[in-house]
């Protein structure tokens, strides 16, 4: 993709650092000279509730992209990316965590998790271009399963019109100097898993 502008929508739910992703893009945007506009919505997030950002990249207009439009959906968690795939393009590209984050419902036998498969299915309906990973168990290899995000930053990468060191800046400026090493290899991994 690669253009001057990219539409990004990053979906997931409380905890996964779907905030500190989009942190990353805009301060990665401003350092290229790019504009950049942004909203959140985390109503429950707290709770492991739903969160959405949306980052548009090379945007001077309304911070909110409208359904179809997306360029990119990044799904921190599988049953978010098919919560949000109405904001994909037909064009776009969904890059989505393979791994779920059970809800409550779930984990007391209230409700039953969709397969991958069953996600993946209907996302593949919306885009052609559908890449699903494994982000926490690259994550987890990297050093850390709380890196998830930067992994899936990495896998983000090639999509973006922003270069590769221009990110790494961004996510060191952001992230405690203590997590850099393991953040900086996550991010190694994803931008991998996508080649």
């Amino acid at each position: 993709m690669r253009t001057s502008d990219c539409d990004v929508v990053v979906v997931g739910v409380g905890g996964q650092g779907v905030i500190l992703i989009s942190e990353i893009m805009g301060r990665a945007a401003m350092l290229a000279g790019l504009s950049v506009r942004g909203v959140e919505t985390h109503g429950m997030a707290q709770r492991g509730g739903s969160v959405i950002n949306h980052i548009r990249v090379g945007c001077r207009f309304s911070a909110m992209i409208s359904p179809g439009s997306a360029d990119v959906l990044l799904a921190m968690e599988p049953a978010e990316a098919l919560r949000y795939a109405h904001y994909l393009s037909p064009e776009g590209v969904a890059l989505v965590n393979k791994r779920p984050v059970m809800p409550v419902t779930v984990t007391t036998g209230e409700a039953t998790y969709p397969s991958i498969e069953e996600i993946l299915a209907p996302l593949r309906a919306v885009s052609s271009d559908v890449k699903a990973m494994d982000a926490t168990g690259l994550a987890t290899k990297a050093g850390s399963p709380q890196a998830t995000n930067v992994v899936m930053l990495g896998a983000l990468t090639r999509y973006l019109p922003l270069e590769e060191d221009t990110l790494l800046l961004a996510l060191s400026e952001t992230v405690p100097a203590r997590f850099l090493e393991i953040n900086r290899g996550a991010f190694e991994l994803g931008k991998i898993e996508v080649e």
